[in-house]
């Protein structure tokens, strides 16, 4: 018998489907909380289609957010500048978590482990990425995330 292949995040998730309702429902939750309305009050009506192409790549789905937006460069500079802080940026991760919840995505511990384990990651790099003087190289690689490992722009 043949081994099922493993699935990536993106297939366990449940696709594009799933993660533009979480992140629709992310957003739509932003406006209404005071440490997090500032940081996206010039959200712009494209917003939650390129974070969601953006989550999507980085957890085994298509490419579009490299292809059509620019990649993870174009990611890192729109965080460039806006000083965000570590109240912010954990207040972010909870939001995010508490959507997940309401909307269903998979609550298994080594989903939600793997899902942890990029917001910290990726949401450390934003609040780095946004204070005064952070660069942005042209060459820096697309993260990609899986079951426990991780291949992102810094790693060999």
């Amino acid at each position: 018998m043949e081994a099922k292949p493993v699935p990536t995040l993106y297939e366990w998730m449940g696709g594009a489907v799933v993660i533009e309702r979480l992140i629709g429902e992310l957003y739509r939750r932003v406006p209404q909380d005071p440490l997090l309305a500032p940081v996206f009050a010039e959200m712009g009506p494209d917003h939650v289609r390129h974070v969601s192409a953006f989550i999507a790549e980085v957890f085994g789905g298509p490419k579009e957010y490299s292809q059509l937006l620019g990649g993870h460069p174009h990611m890192v500079k729109r965080h460039m500048g806006r000083s965000l802080t570590e109240v912010q940026r954990k207040r972010w991760i909870q939001v995010l978590l508490e959507s997940a919840d309401d909307v269903g995505v998979p609550s298994d511990p080594e989903f939600r482990s793997a899902l942890v384990g990029y917001l910290e990651w990726g949401s450390r790099l934003a609040v780095l990425n946004s204070q005064p003087g952070a660069k942005v190289g042209p060459d820096q690689a697309m993260p990609r995330w899986g079951w426990g490992e991780t291949k992102g722009p810094y790693q060999p």
